[in-house]
């Protein structure tokens, strides 16, 4: 198999309950915690890759479209399996965007679908048996 883009991060036991810290080595560290005290846990770290992802994909998508955008927010919940592995069984997302008239609606939904089936690599990775259910809101 041939990779054309490897990536590689670090993380480490900060000495505190389940505390930890990574990064990729060249930029600002984060916390990552197990009791969500002093960081996100990394199951809310999965959800923030996420809608990072996602949101990165629809502000390119819009912006080479032309159309305007004001502000844009993605929420996400995750519901997970009551039992161990404790995965994500279904998880919503909510797009707030501002900015785009009603006569941009088609090319909003445009991206969110780009997004969804074709370039968010986050949402590609994750496991195709995850119910998603995606809604774009207009602010």
């Amino acid at each position: 198999m041939n990779f054309s883009d490897t990536r590689s991060i670090g993380l480490r036991w900060s000495g505190d309950a389940l505390v930890f810290m990574g990064g990729t080595g060249d930029g600002p560290e984060i916390a990552i915690d197990g009791d969500s005290s002093q960081g996100p846990s990394p199951m809310e770290l999965l959800l923030l890759s996420l809608t990072g992802c996602m949101a990165i994909d629809l502000r390119m998508i819009l912006e080479k479209s032309r159309v305007p955008v004001e502000s844009l927010e993605i929420d996400a919940t995750g519901e997970r399996a009551s039992e161990a592995p404790k995965k994500y069984e279904l998880i919503r997302l909510v797009c707030r965007i501002t900015g785009p008239g009603e006569e941009h609606e088609s090319q909003v939904q445009r991206a969110l679908d780009l997004s969804r089936d074709k370039y968010c690599s986050v949402l590609h990775s994750l496991n195709p048996e995850i119910s998603m259910d995606i809604r774009v809101e207009r602010t």
